[in-house]
């Protein structure tokens, strides 16, 4: 669909080029037979170029393509109202680029909420001071986590201020098949804020998904076309719910931020332990299972809520097939489970695409 519309702006662009042609006196331009005058007919060669610049700008993935296109369309009209006898079939073609750059206004513009978000808090996490994160500082942890630490690398590195991480997601709800999506996230850790923004498409439409959490409070804010609001919820419930999650990041993702007051820990075995994370009032426990490898293998928490549903079941995390990546031992798939009472059902895969520390 997307190099469908590339194609038909660009043809709808080179037309503009016979206005251009007309103007300066091309004698094969017999399809336009009203007069142009030389100035309209600059005015018609840069309509063209801002087509083609939009489609250009589309193929680079720029979100600017919208505001050339924009522009474009609106111009092309009054051009094909003042030459309406032979030039009112474009009319279709700028309908089309107008429907799709508002599209996009509004797609973009819910995005930009949470660049703002990110930029903000970048600026702050940036200038807290970075210490190096070592061995002493884990001789508190349970045996298991220390492990853990050791295997990824993290100890003798810089401690983990923020993150950014990208995915390749596939999701489903209970009875639906899955869906893909792509999906980006920034984690700051100092007062810990989740930053959450997935996109994907719903019957072939633009769906992207805002979840943000800061000071402890969480919203989920999901959208059809950046319009349309399929999911809004925010409350004590989903607070509870994302501080797992936000200690399911740190656990599987930013090892190094392990090593935190916040984190009261109780060793069950040589492979086991549990951790009781306390964030802005809101405590929550997880229970950690490791590998003779030192690999951290699954993540069990009771107290996330299963959204659609408004109740809490077991939520498990089992990641595999670790690999280095930018300089840490880190897994790269995962799955995320709730265990109803019928048994186990995977609402999501996850696969690690990137993950950046301390603004790199």
């Amino acid at each position: 669909m997307k190099y469908f519309f590339i194609f038909i702006i660009t043809i709808h662009g080179l037309i503009h080029l016979m206005g251009f042609a007309k103007a300066y006196g091309s004698a094969g331009m017999t399809r336009l037979t009203g007069d142009i005058s030389k100035p309209a007919g600059m005015v018609w060669l840069a309509v063209a170029i801002l087509f083609v610049t939009t489609a250009v700008l589309l193929l680079l993935k720029n979100d600017a393509w919208w505001m050339v296109g924009l522009a474009a369309a609106l111009v092309s009209q009054i051009l094909i109202i003042l030459a309406w006898q032979d030039a009112k079939f474009g009319t279709v073609a700028n309908g089309i680029m107008l429907v799709a750059a508002i599209l996009c206004f509004f797609i973009t513009g819910f995005e930009k909420g949470y660049r703002k978000d990110v930029a903000e808090n970048m600026h702050t996490s940036n200038a807290l001071s970075t210490e190096i994160l070592k061995e002493a500082d884990l001789q508190a942890l349970p045996g298991p986590v220390q492990r853990y630490l050791r295997y990824t690398g993290a100890v003798n590195k810089p401690r983990v201020k923020n993150m950014k991480v990208t995915f390749e997601v596939r999701m489903r709800a209970r009875g639906k098949n899955f869906a893909d999506y792509t999906s980006e996230q920034f984690n700051f850790f100092d007062d810990p804020v989740r930053l959450f923004f997935m996109k994907g498409s719903m019957f072939g439409l633009n769906i992207s998904g805002y979840h943000r959490f800061m000071k402890g409070k969480a919203t989920m804010d999901i959208r059809l076309l950046g319009m349309v609001k399929v999911v809004n919820i925010s409350g004590e419930i989903l607070d509870k719910t994302e501080t797992v999650t936000l200690f399911n990041d740190m656990c599987l993702m930013a090892p190094a931020t392990l090593v935190d007051k916040r984190i009261k820990w109780e060793e069950i075995d040589s492979n086991t332990c549990r951790a009781i994370f306390t964030n802005h009032g809101i405590t929550i426990s997880a229970v950690l299972y490791f590998n003779e490898k030192g690999q951290l293998t699954n993540f069990l928490s009771n107290d996330r809520t299963e959204v659609n549903e408004m109740k809490q079941y077991p939520f498990t995390t089992p990641v595999s097939d670790y690999q280095n990546l930018n300089g840490i031992n880190i897994w790269t798939k995962g799955e995320a489970v709730y265990t109803y009472p019928d048994g186990k059902f995977t609402y999501g895969k996850f696969v690690l695409k990137e993950i950046r520390y301390n603004g790199q």
